[in-house]
């Protein structure tokens, strides 16, 4: 493949670097959280956040006041991800079933399809207090029917959460809202404290150090997974715009300074305009500084010389946000398999999807893709299954179970098994000598 495509820009492998000190910080938290719980929480709040909390979940007064703070046309905006949101994902619940099968006379399997009981999502603050995001972890455990819902958000300068976050949360299905960040908060969802409960799983992006907890904590609770900054990959041909390209590579740039702009095209030309336009572009954003820094360290041009090498970039990279800008995109989705979430054509921006259509924008970054997708209901549902076997049933089982277990040496399990042999069914049944 070498020869057939070219990198026009590179960037360095995509990695979540988390170095020692990081490792170690995050485990001295976790460690005091779960000995001192809410005293620790109280500690550390003040020491990152720099606010002093009285009580950490939130009242519905509070909720109420943060819904005033909010004008009609922000409450109908958020209310209408918010319902996009859970229209997707109580379709998707509809599509996730149980059954119960006999699989030969007497023997009936089964599945059946749970949720946990109990849900800790994270909602991060940082550079862009993001307001869809509560919607993204909290719709889909409502929708899978967890019975207790435990949301964390970071605290602002006075103690509460960013009012339009705050009203997100409630209206996404939270039904306990806690002003704590960061690690001490991951561990306070994981350990329980006196004041917040312990959950059995925890999910929701973050920064270095959440992500981290998150990592620290797997185990005692479950985890959605590790996701580093957010990415997107533009495929394009030579019927792509240029301008538009650059439009969109923008509104990944400008997320952080390690965000991962990518550009794959099968048109050099189209490549190299839809550069020029970046460059041009970026000098009216707001957040120029945040784009250009992106692109300088973490942007990237590939271009191939037929779409199919270009497929095999594309699903090497396993990128988080896949957006597909050529004649016929419809055409290769067959072909492609290794992405988070995919946006088909000119008029299906990532912003969409992170922000308003209904699919989730909770995604695997890194590669993680190659084995993973995003949150789904599926994140927060189990499957679990059963076995019935009646007498004669059981008669037909027993003689393989013993034989497999005379196999392994395990002897009481081969009793168990030979304790259901019938002499007028099994002899029928089993391995022949």
């Amino acid at each position: 493949m070498s020869d057939t495509v070219e990198y026009l820009k590179e960037a360095g492998s995509a990695s979540i670097e988390i170095d020692q000190e990081v490792t170690e910080s995050v485990h001295d938290i976790l460690s005091e959280v779960k000995e001192r719980g809410d005293d620790a929480v109280h500690e550390f709040t003040e020491r990152f956040d720099d606010v002093e909390v009285d009580e950490f979940r939130v009242s519905e007064s509070e909720i109420e006041a943060a819904a005033e703070e909010l004008t009609d046309a922000e409450k109908e905006t958020i209310d209408n991800t918010i319902a996009n949101v859970r229209a997707f994902h109580e379709e998707q619940r509809e599509h996730v079933s149980g059954f119960e099968k006999e699989f030969e006379e007497g023997v009936k399997l089964g599945q059946r399809v749970v949720p946990v009981e109990s849900a800790g999502t994270y909602v991060p603050g940082g550079r862009h207090p993001l307001v869809a995001a509560p919607a993204m972890s909290i719709v889909p455990a409502d929708v899978a029917g967890v019975e207790r819902i435990v949301t964390c958000a970071p605290p602002q300068e006075d103690g509460s959460i960013q009012p339009a976050q705050l009203y997100a949360m409630d209206r996404s299905g939270a039904d306990e809202i806690y002003s704590i960040g960061g690690a001490q908060a991951i561990g306070a969802m994981a350990y329980g404290t006196d004041t917040v409960p312990e959950v059995a799983k925890i999910t929701g992006p973050g920064n270095v150090f959440t992500t981290e907890a998150k990592r620290q904590v797997f185990g005692h609770v479950g985890i959605d997974f590790l996701a580093g900054p957010s990415e997107v990959l533009i495929l394009t041909d030579e019927t792509a715009d240029p301008e538009l390209v650059a439009t969109d590579l923008l509104a990944q740039a400008e997320h952080d300074p390690n965000s991962r702009p990518i550009l794959v095209s099968t048109d050099r030309d189209v490549a190299e305009d839809a550069v020029a336009a970046f460059d041009e572009q970026a000098n009216d954003l707001r957040t120029e500084d945040v784009a250009r820094e992106c692109w300088e360290e973490n942007g990237e041009v590939v271009v191939a010389d037929a779409m199919s090498d270009a497929l095999e970039v594309v699903n090497d990279y396993a990128i988080e946000h896949l957006q597909v800008m050529i004649d016929e995109p419809r055409s290769v989705v067959d072909d492609l398999y290794n992405y988070g979430s995919l946006f088909l054509g000119d008029h299906s921006p990532v912003v969409f999807g992170d922000k308003a259509v209904g699919t989730n924008h909770s995604l695997p970054t890194l590669e993680v893709a190659r084995y993973s997708g995003g949150i789904t209901v599926n994140t927060y549902l189990k499957i679990l299954t059963h076995q019935e076997a009646t007498e004669k049933g059981a008669a037909r089982i027993a003689p393989w179970a013993a034989k497999i277990c005379e196999l392994e040496g395990t002897h009481a399990h081969q009793l168990s098994a030979e304790a259901r042999l019938r002499e007028d069914i099994s002899p029928d049944y089993g391995p022949q000598e």
